[in-house]
């Protein structure tokens, strides 16, 4: 094995997946959260890095000195930098002024170079924006490698070959639906496609932030960063999936903050909207025997925007985020850990 697959391999790490309950309106669902935090880098991104950096090693080797570059929120930057920086390369990480304060210290410290996007796109984001800032990167260096996460098929081909079996051997027989995040759509439509072939009876869920055009829709104001995209998903077109799901940011914060103080665990966003999307189904009777949903990183990182009141109030979301949580506990919401 070359250095470079080395670094690979040893990328990629096994996560766990824990078993909790949820109660509400008088129903109570086992489910389980699959958290991708334990990964190599801290998110379900670590896989996708690996996926496409190597992707592009086998098209041209990555030779020292290198550089990478590619659009992203942060926590596909976190992993192409850890990787990279192991095998010699160099990394352009392009993002915006939505990637949490932690996640971009975190990039310069391993050695990343960051160009910050400060123009807003008009479709609710910074995503066209950044991607047209590649593309000039690349027009001025085209001597640069780009993975494009976007279109690579070598991001679902990973979590179809590894997220989605997984979730389907940690979850066992049970397993009845998986809730996952969409931003790219490749962890999705990889852990849809797994799903299909060797699970046909487990429902798939995708979740998407409400003011995303990833699933389609009308593009407007998103808070979370990691979730949703101002384009559509080139992975995901409607067949892969059974229902998808969108999900209002208060809402998504909400779950967060009380997956904190019920469970102790701090969540990220996407995760408070996966969990947001499976209590729907729980109140319609429609989760079934065991749910999973892909707790995509953790959140550690955004103490400075979800888990800070002053962000809340900077947003004018702290009033409506006291309501959401207030019906949620209203309608009987409480969670715990139980064993397996």
């Amino acid at each position: 094995m070359s250095r470079v697959d080395h670094v690979f391999e040893r990328t990629l790490r096994r996560t766990p997946l824990r078993h909790a309950a949820l109660s509400i309106r008088g129903r109570t669902c086992h489910f389980g959260l699959k958290l991708e935090e334990h990964g190599t880098t801290g998110s379900v991104k670590a896989r996708t890095a690996v996926a496409l950096l190597r992707a592009l090693h086998r098209e041209r080797p990555l030779e020292p000195g290198t550089v990478v570059v590619e659009s992203t929120s942060g926590n596909l930057a976190l992993a192409m930098a850890h990787v990279l920086s192991a095998i010699g390369c160099h990394f352009l990480a392009v993002v915006d002024l939505k990637t949490p304060r932690a996640t971009r210290r975190a990039l310069r410290d391993q050695g990343a170079r960051l160009v910050v996007v400060d123009e807003a796109d008009g479709e609710g984001g910074y995503l066209l924006r950044r991607l047209d800032v590649v593309r000039r990167i690349r027009a001025e260096h085209p001597e640069y490698r780009w993975p494009n996460q976007y279109e690579n098929p070598a991001s679902p081909h990973v979590h179809q070959h590894s997220t989605g079996p997984e979730i389907a051997a940690q979850a066992g027989a049970a397993l009845s639906a998986v809730y996952a995040p969409v931003s790219t759509g490749g962890t999705c439509a990889g852990i849809a496609a797994f799903v299909r072939e060797h699970r046909p009876a487990v429902r798939c869920v995708a979740v998407d932030v409400t003011g995303s055009v990833a699933l389609g829709g009308t593009a407007g104001r998103r808070l979370i960063p990691g979730i949703g995209a101002s384009r559509r998903s080139a992975f995901l077109r409607g067949t892969e999936y059974d229902r998808a799901a969108h999900v209002d940011d208060v809402e998504a914060i909400a779950l967060c903050r009380i997956l904190r103080d019920d469970l102790g665990m701090m969540a990220g966003g996407s995760t408070g909207c996966v969990v947001r999307a499976l209590l729907d189904d729980v109140t319609a009777g429609a989760a079934g025997t065991f749910p999973v949903c892909l707790a995509a990183d953790g959140g550690a990182k955004y103490l400075d925007t979800i888990y800070s009141d002053g962000w809340l109030e900077e947003q004018g979301i702290d009033d409506a985020l006291g309501r959401a949580i207030g019906r949620l506990r209203a309608d009987g919401l409480a969670f715990a850990w139980r064993p397996p």
